[in-house]
């Protein structure tokens, strides 16, 4: 194995752990906010409230991300991309740990509930930072050829980290009583993470940094403000990227969050069934990821994107239709999560990643990258629930409006990312023919 291939595999592996240990720890929290948050950290005697306050705990992480893609963006542009990797992973894997170790409300009162939304707002800004250095990681360590492929892999931590982390709260919640659970049960869940730090940093502190990043650096060519630099040279990069960026997270909330709670609460399915149709999702996205990462190498970044934008836009109306008429079939309600989610959401995920990084030149492209993907998160996925939940209720509990919602998201992405290709063809046939002129 050459030296080039066996340090783009070395990248690889070391992002793919990363981002699933960085989701794991991100995930956790959600899915224990409203089944021990509430109860051991808002105790207002009304179960909506405490509920609802546990989850803004959770919606700040999304406020968050931005700033700290922000943050980080700058310093991996101006120092380094590693470096900012292996800091990310230690900020978002201490602060998971410490949440294990916050004194409840009956303990310490009103500080429990502010510890831990302080935690929470750790544990965003470091997740904020994560993303886009362990997709520009291996983007740029790539052959120019394959980076949809390459840069795709660090996208499969987020189905990983989705299923461990459901999957570990499950198997808790198996073999210990509910008192036991409540007591220290969900505290090892957020313990173990410090073993996935461990692992994780000493995986990344053994990888050098990307070649494209060497080159800025030996060439003195980097911005002095990445933040101001990028808005001034990408500006319709950066509002089309969060454009294309839509679907993603619409499409996401409405599967892995929202159609939990319509299954359960709007057609009464058991949870435990619903959760299955969830974690099987993700466990079929590990594999699709990267089969449209490596269909955007061959047919063309935009191309695939548009299209699986406009599928996941439209393949909500049969998948809720198929969730209401399911009846006493498991399957048919599985394969209306399954398909959508785990299938047509890949083909708009997969392709991102090398999407996104090549809005970017790389003196700004780690901030450019951060920022495009976790700004746009907080409309496109931060609210998603609360919009999906009114629709709903404007439809008498018919999900027509939440489709239709859907469908639009998937139409704006599907433009953005039209955008984007035409943009970069220009762009391109500029360059080239700028070249000539010189060469002449």
């Amino acid at each position: 194995m050459s030296d080039n291939k066996k340090a783009i595999r070395e990248v690889a592996i070391s992002s793919i752990i990363g981002a699933t240990i960085e989701w794991y720890d991100f995930f956790l929290y959600g899915v224990v906010a409203g089944i021990v948050f509430n109860k051991l950290y808002f105790p207002t005697g009304d179960p909506t409230i405490s509920t609802m306050l546990a989850y803004v705990t959770f919606a700040v992480g999304f406020i968050a991300r931005p700033v700290g893609g922000i943050i980080f963006g700058h310093y991996g542009d101006k120092i380094g991309r590693k470096s900012m990797l292996v800091l990310t992973m230690m900020i978002m894997g201490g602060s998971t740990v410490a949440v294990a170790l916050i004194p409840t409300y009956a303990t310490i009162g009103i500080w429990a509930p502010i510890l831990l939304l302080t935690l929470r707002v750790v544990q965003g800004i470091g997740l904020g930072g994560e993303w886009g250095g362990s997709v520009l990681m291996v983007y740029e360590y790539a052959p120019e050829s394959k980076r949809g492929f390459w840069a795709s892999l660090p996208q499969i931590g987020l189905a990983i980290g989705l299923t461990l982390a459901s999957g570990v709260v499950g198997l808790l919640s198996l073999f210990l009583t509910d008192a036991q659970f409540m007591a220290w049960g969900w505290r090892i869940a957020f313990g173990i993470s410090i073993v996935l730090v461990f692992v994780g940093s000493w995986v990344r502190t053994h990888i050098v940094e990307t070649p494209e990043f060497q080159k800025v650096k030996e060439k003195k060519s980097g911005a002095k403000i990445p933040f101001l630099a990028m808005w001034k040279d990408h500006t319709g990069n950066i509002l089309a990227g969060m454009g294309a960026r839509y679907i993603d997270g619409v499409f996401f909330n409405v599967f892995e969050v929202f159609s939990i709670t319509y299954l359960t609460q709007s057609l009464h399915i058991n949870r435990t069934d619903a959760l299955l149709g969830v974690t099987m999702a993700a466990i079929v996205m590990c594999f699709f990821i990267p089969y449209f990462g490596h269909l955007s190498d061959l047919y063309g970044r935009t191309k695939v994107y548009v299209i699986a934008s406009l599928i996941c836009g439209l393949s909500s109306f049969p998948a809720f239709y198929l969730m209401g008429h399911s009846g006493a079939s498991n399957l048919v309600m599985w394969m209306s999560i399954i398909i959508p989610f785990g299938i047509f959401y890949a083909a708009v995920y997969g392709p991102e990643a090398a999407l996104f990084s090549e809005l970017f030149d790389a003196e700004v492209r780690y901030t450019g990258v951060s920022f495009v993907y976790q700004f746009s998160g907080i409309f496109a996925s931060g609210i998603t629930p609360i919009i999906a939940t009114a629709l709903l209720a404007s439809g008498n509990g018919r999900p027509i409006y939440l489709c239709a919602y859907v469908l639009f998201a998937g139409v704006i992405s599907a433009i953005s990312a039209w955008w984007i290709g035409k943009n970069n063809r220009k762009n391109k046939q500029g360059l080239n023919a700028g070249s000539q002129l010189i060469a002449k």
